[in-house]
C-alpha cells in the first residue's frame, strides 16, 4: 500500500480535493481518486470528506492507495512495427497517438496490449501491473523507437543504463523560430508547474536535473528542423526545454501557441535513435526508426510555404 501526505499551501486554497490529488499524482485519474475517497482511503485533518471538498490553508491530507490488483491484460491484435526482436528485448516503432502502457481507466488499445498478442507465452512478467515490460516511455503523441523488455534480467539491465544516462536517445523535432546557434545545450532543472499541474516547467528550487543537447539540421523560413539528444529523461523534457528558450515544438498542445495553423494531432517530435548495451551479449546496439509520414509531410509543407 502506498501512503501519501500533503499539506495545503496558500496557492491551492479553494481547489477541489479530487482535482488537487489527481494533479499531485498524475499517474491516477480523477475518477480513480474519487473512488478512493468513497472507499474512505483519504482523510483531511483525520476526517473523511467528499470529493467536492474545497481545500483550506494548512489542511493535512492523508491518502492510502491499496496495492494494485493483478491485471488480466487483454492481448489485442494491434499491428506492430517491429524494428528488432530477440529473446530479451523488442524494439518497436510506436506510431503517433498510441498510448504506451495501461493505466487506471485505460486498459486497452495500448502498446502493451499489442505486445501481449505478439509475444503470447514468450513474455515473462508482462501480466504484472500497470507498466509491465516497459522500462521507459514516450508521450502518446510522440512517435518513434521504444524498447520493451521480455524478462527481468533485461528489465534490470536497461533500467540501470537509463539511470546512469548511458543509453543513446536521439529525437528529431520541428520548432518555431530560427534557432540561432548551430548547436547548444539546455541545462535547466524540471519540476511540476506551480500553477498548471498538467504541465512541467523549469523549476530551479524543486526541479530535477535535466540536460538536453540540440543541433540544427535545417532552418526553414521562421521554423527550425533540429536533432536533440537526451542526457537525462524527465517528463516532457524536450518540450519544456525548447519552450524555455523560445522554440516550442510545432503542434504541442501543452507548451506551444494556442492557435496551431497546421492543425496537427500532436507535437512534431520523433524518437529516431535508441542505442544501448545488450543485456545478454553486452555489445552496444543502435536502432533507428524512419521518419513517419506525418513528419515528412509537415517538413515538405514548411519548405514549400
Amino acid at each position: 500500500m502506498d501512503t501519501y501526505t500533503f499539506q495545503v499551501n496558500q496557492d491551492d486554497v479553494g481547489y477541489r480535493i479530487d482535482k488537487y490529488i489527481s494533479e499531485k499524482i498524475p499517474d491516477y485519474s480523477r475518477s480513480f481518486i474519487q473512488n478512493l475517497i468513497k472507499d474512505k482511503q483519504l482523510t483531511v485533518n483525520d476526517n473523511f470528506i467528499k470529493s467536492n471538498y474545497k481545500l483550506r490553508r494548512l489542511d493535512i491530507i492523508k491518502l492510502e492507495i491499496p496495492e494494485p490488483k493483478e491485471l488480466d491484460i487483454v492481448a489485442e491484435n494491434i499491428p506492430l512495427d517491429i524494428i528488432y526482436e530477440d529473446k530479451d528485448v523488442i524494439l518497436v516503432n510506436k506510431p503517433q497517438g498510441m498510448v504506451v502502457h495501461p493505466a487506471p481507466g485505460h486498459y486497452t488499445g495500448t502498446l502493451v496490449n499489442a505486445i501481449m498478442y505478439h509475444c503470447k507465452d514468450d513474455l515473462s512478467g508482462i501480466n504484472g501491473v500497470l507498466r509491465p515490460g516497459i522500462v521507459h516511455r514516450i508521450d502518446k503523441d510522440t512517435s518513434g523507437v521504444l524498447i520493451v523488455c521480455k524478462n527481468d534480467n533485461a528489465h534490470l539491465s536497461i533500467a540501470e543504463q537509463l539511470k546512469n544516462h548511458t543509453i543513446t536517445r536521439k529525437y528529431n523535432a520541428l520548432v518555431y523560430n530560427n534557432v540561432q546557434d548551430d548547436d547548444g545545450i539546455v541545462n535547466a532543472p524540471i519540476g511540476r508547474h506551480p500553477v498548471n499541474r498538467k504541465q512541467m516547467s523549469i523549476n530551479k528550487l524543486n526541479g530535477k536535473e535535466a540536460i538536453t543537447h540540440y543541433r540544427v539540421l535545417e532552418r526553414i523560413n521562421q521554423y527550425t528542423y533540429i536533432e536533440l539528444q537526451l542526457e537525462t529523461g524527465r517528463t516532457h523534457q524536450i518540450r519544456v526545454h525548447m519552450t524555455s528558450i523560445n522554440h516550442p515544438l510545432l503542434g504541442d498542445p501543452l507548451y506551444g501557441p494556442k492557435n496551431d495553423r497546421f492543425k496537427l494531432k500532436g507535437q512534431a517530435l520523433h524518437a529516431r535513435v535508441l542505442g544501448f548495451i545488450h543485456p545478454t551479449t553486452k555489445k552496444y546496439m543502435e536502432f533507428e526508426a524512419p521518419m513517419p509520414n506525418y513528419f515528412t509531410s509537415l517538413l515538405n509543407k514548411l519548405k514549400n510555404m
